[in-house]
Order: C-alpha cells, then sequence, then structure tokens
C-alpha cells in the first residue's frame, strides 16, 4: 500500500483556494481533515500492513461504572505539572481503565460508521461535538476527571470546553504533519490543552501521538512560511528540528494512557501501518476568561461551530462552552 494523500490542492474547497490563510474555512470539519493530512510529507513507496493489536481484552464497562470513573479525580504523579510546564506536554497512565475504553471503542465504531460507512481505508475520519447528542460522549467531553487534569497542568482556576473530537486514523493513512494547535483554536491564549485518549494500545506501527519537546520550540521554526497546498513546510519543520537537537517523545500507547499537549506543543503522529484503525478521543479545554482572536483564518477549521454566536474579538462563552474542570 503506498500511503500518499494525492493532490492537496484539489482537496481544499474551491473558496479556499485563492488568496491567503486570513479567511474563514468554506467546507465542513471532515473536509478540514481531508485537506489537512495532505500537508503531510509521505514515503511513495509500498509498505507492509499488518494486524493491530485489537480492543482491550475486557468486558467493557457499564454506564454506570463508566460514569463514576469519568467523575472520580485522578491524582497526577508527583513532577507531572512541571513535566508539561516544560515540555508543553505530559503523558499520564491508567487514566482510563481497560473496561472503559473498551465501552467508548465499542460506541465509537458506531457512531463513525453511521457518519463514514465503511469505504474509509486511507482516509482520516473525524467526528466532532459528539457530546451534544450522545450519552456516552457527553460523559467523556463534561468528565470532571479530564477536565480536572486540564485545569491543574494549565494551572487555571477553571477551563471551558472548546470542542471533542473523535479521530480515526484509518488502516493506510499516512502521516499527521507536523503543528502545533495555537493558531487552529481561534483565541486570544495559548492556555488550552487537548486530552487525546487513544480507544486502544497504539504501537509504533500505529502511529501515535508525537511530541516535539518543549514550550518555546515554535520559536525554532516561527521563520518557516506555511504551505496550504503541499508539504514543503512539515519538511522544513522536520528538518530544523534535526538541525537544531529537538527531542522527539515518540513511545507507544498502553491502553488506559492519555496525553495533554497544550496548544505550544508542536506533534505530529506517523502513519497507520496495521489493519486497525487508530482511534482517539480528543477533548480541548481552554482557560475560562478567553476571547477569540480578532482575525480567526482558516487553520482554525469550523470554530463558529464550536463558539456559536460568538464573533472575533468576543469572550469564547457560549452555551457549548460551559466551564467543565475546576482546579
Amino acid at each position: 500500500m503506498v500511503l500518499n494523500p494525492g493532490p492537496t490542492n484539489e482537496r481544499l474547497p474551491a473558496a479556499n483556494r485563492d488568496g491567503g490563510l486570513e479567511q474563514d474555512w468554506a467546507g465542513d470539519d471532515q473536509d478540514w481533515w481531508d485537506w489537512y493530512v495532505t500537508l503531510a510529507a509521505n514515503d511513495d513507496q509500498d509498505v507492509e500492513i499488518t494486524d493491530g493489536p485489537g480492543l482491550p481484552d475486557v468486558a467493557p464497562a457499564s454506564d454506570e461504572q463508566l460514569h463514576a470513573e469519568l467523575e472520580e479525580p485522578y491524582d497526577l504523579p508527583p513532577g507531572a505539572i512541571a513535566s508539561f510546564a516544560q515540555d508543553a506536554f505530559v503523558r499520564l497512565p491508567a487514566v482510563l481503565s481497560a473496561a472503559v475504553v473498551r465501552r467508548l471503542a465499542e460506541r465509537l465504531e458506531e457512531l463513525l460508521r453511521a457518519e463514514h460507512g465503511d469505504d474509509v481505508a486511507g482516509r482520516f475520519t473525524a467526528l466532532e461535538q459528539m457530546w451534544l447528542h450522545d450519552d456516552l460522549m457527553r460523559a467523556v467531553a463534561l468528565s470532571p476527571r479530564i477536565g480536572g487534569l486540564a485545569a491543574a497542568l494549565l494551572g487555571e482556576p477553571a477551563v471551558r470546553l472548546y470542542h471533542d473530537n473523535a479521530l480515526s486514523k484509518e488502516s493506510g493513512c499516512g502521516r499527521t504533519p507536523w503543528h502545533h494547535d495555537a493558531e487552529h483554536f481561534p483565541l486570544q491564549t495559548t492556555q488550552a490543552v487537548t486530552a487525546w485518549m487513544p480507544m486502544s494500545a497504539i504501537p509504533g506501527r500505529m502511529g501515535p501521538l508525537s511530541f516535539a519537546r518543549g514550550r518555546d520550540v515554535r520559536d525554532e521554526v516561527a521563520d518557516l512560511a506555511f504551505d496550504k497546498v503541499g508539504t514543503s513546510y512539515d519538511e522544513a519543520v522536520a528538518r530544523r528540528f534535526v538541525e537544531r537537537d529537538v527531542a522527539v517523545e515518540a513511545a507507544p500507547f498502553a491502553v488506559g494512557d492519555v496525553s495533554f499537549h497544550s496548544s505550544l506543543c508542536f506533534h505530529t503522529a506517523g502513519p497507520n501501518r496495521t489493519t486497525q484503525p487508530r482511534r482517539a478521543l480528543a477533548t480541548t479545554y481552554f482557560a475560562d476568561g478567553a476571547r477569540v482572536v480578532d482575525s480567526p483564518t482558516l487553520i482554525s477549521g469550523t470554530w463558529r461551530e464550536f463558539l456559536p454566536g460568538v464573533e472575533p474579538g468576543g469572550l469564547a462563552v457560549s452555551e457549548l462552552n460551559p466551564v467543565v474542570g475546576r482546579s
């Protein structure tokens, strides 16, 4: 199988093909992901596809077990807050039990297949705002355990929900480009964090999320120009990190591991060279009191769906942005 997303300009909605980045995204959320993965450099060669790890070999949690776990606080390991402050990300073990992961994975399979069907080989499929219509996904997005960790790691008294996401890197899908989320979230603060919750073990061949260490790493690549129709930016960032000896954390994820990455954190993910979709729930939180930037760009995608009624420059508060976590 060749891991190559094909011509990039064809993936942009027609309204976004001309001009620069300073415009609203013209498509929907899945259109955005279909475009975004084309910005990653991939090897134009056949690769071996092997079996995935499968779902956790346990009985799925009941509703009562799932809700109880997601409402219970998680004790941060010593040094976790300092590590997050220094590296702009942290990986935490056993945030979710294997039984809860199994239950969520099974439900996510139903939701994604209902939305995208079965003909998804090689794609990066996504589904956002699930919490608005699904009880289990609402329990995750509004989880005091996950939201409380977000607030504690950011050092904020309270954080609000930006959005939830289901991210499914299907079998044969290529890399995710190097990026950081500060430009993706149209907020006047970098006090935002995403909880990345894998729905199985994620071995190296499945494309685990990988992080460049350091809050100031983006300064190393600040002079590089973003390319909205090619892979030049992704390639340039990768070269610069090698040239300047930037450390990259690319370890596999065990069942129940959850990572939290700051909007300042540069991250990427490898291709999925397994038969199993690499699935994760990704929920983003931001500091209470933040405002929307004056000029959101197409990189922010469908941000108006996540902050309905909020205009550029306005306070980032709507009925879809409840306070979820408190430290």
